[in-house]
């Protein structure tokens, strides 16, 4: 008999919710709008009232558990907590608490990167894998680490933030306060970056396309434009030094990639091999994987909340 876990992805605008299937197959999905809420308690009410009626249309009753996908949660309180900057609600979500009353199930809550890494490891390329370590590519750098099968959530439930490490030591300002992290080189706005400076190096009195992104500067790579290629390796650079360090403290037998960046597919993956492969101690050469996420990208939300929902412990 299938057994079924609800997935709850909370963002500012939206909460999506799904019923997903033990083998990865979501059998529905709803939202509700996360801004339209005063309280936490409206809020969590609402969750509510959708998950009771998509299981009762779906006639659904052995459900497993519940996961949730949230900024700002804490993972051992199972909560979001006070003044989330992008949640109306500035008061703790106790979103744990509330849910496990209502469903009498285990609810679990972490954040969208270490949801991904269970998603990976529960319905994506990491199934049978008990050591890898999952990329988030997109307005940031995120990353789920996964050591011995669990997640590695370190002594206040922060570890795992690769995309602020210092890759180039007095390089770009990054909005954590420090300079040179990863994330000003590899994530979206990052490649953005990569992209003006290759193109003043080109041609110092070339005009910025009109409209710039991330997606652009990818589809341009993609038809050998060469300026996007410099871009595209640029970060590619900067990420295999950053993952190759990674492997040093974890030895994971995988690195995952996944989000908008990673749809240019070799333009970056190519040289990130290269240069991940270039930068590894030689305790690791030829051990370690890079690999795309097998997640669907419109799926990851939901599935990776789920998959938290699925855990054993």
């Amino acid at each position: 008999m299938n057994t079924y876990s609800i997935g709850i992805d909370i963002g500012g605008t939206n909460t999506d919710i799904g019923i997903v299937r033990d083998d990865g197959f979501i059998v529905r999905r709803d939202s509700l709008p996360t801004d339209s809420y005063d309280t936490a308690e409206e809020f969590m009410a609402a969750i509510t009232r959708q998950i009771r009626i998509m299981l009762n249309d779906c006639n659904l009753y052995n459900l497993r558990g519940i996961g949730i996908g949230a900024p700002n949660g804490n993972y051992r309180t199972v909560r979001i907590e006070a003044d989330t900057a992008n949640l109306r609600i500035k008061t703790p979500i106790p979103l744990g608490e509330y849910l496990g009353a209502h469903f009498e199930v285990p609810v679990r809550l972490d954040n969208d990167a270490n949801a991904a890494a269970v998603g990976e490891m529960i319905y994506g390329g990491a199934r049978g894998m008990q050591h890898f370590i999952m990329l988030t590519l997109g307005t940031g750098v995120g990353s789920g680490i996964v050591v011995d099968g669990r997640l590695l959530h370190g002594a206040h439930g922060m570890a795992g933030e690769i995309g602020h490490t210092t890759v180039l030591p007095g390089g770009r300002a990054c909005s954590c306060g420090r300079s040179g992290c990863l994330e000003m080189y590899a994530s979206a706005r990052g490649i953005c970056q990569n992209y003006r400076e290759a193109l003043h190096q080109s041609n110092p009195s070339a005009a910025e396309p009109a409209g710039l992104t991330c997606q652009f500067v990818g589809e341009s790579a993609q038809k050998g434009d060469l300026v996007a290629l410099q871009a595209y390796d640029v970060t590619a650079r900067w990420l295999g030094v950053a993952l190759a360090n990674a492997v040093a403290f974890s030895e994971p037998e995988a690195v995952f990639l996944m989000g908008g960046p990673t749809r240019a597919g070799e333009v970056l993956m190519k040289p990130l091999r290269d240069y991940f492969e270039e930068n590894l101690l030689f305790l690791y050469k030829g051990k370690v994987k890079v690999l795309l996420s097998q997640l669907p990208q419109n799926d990851v939300a939901i599935l990776g909340a789920a998959a938290l929902g699925m855990l054993n412990d």
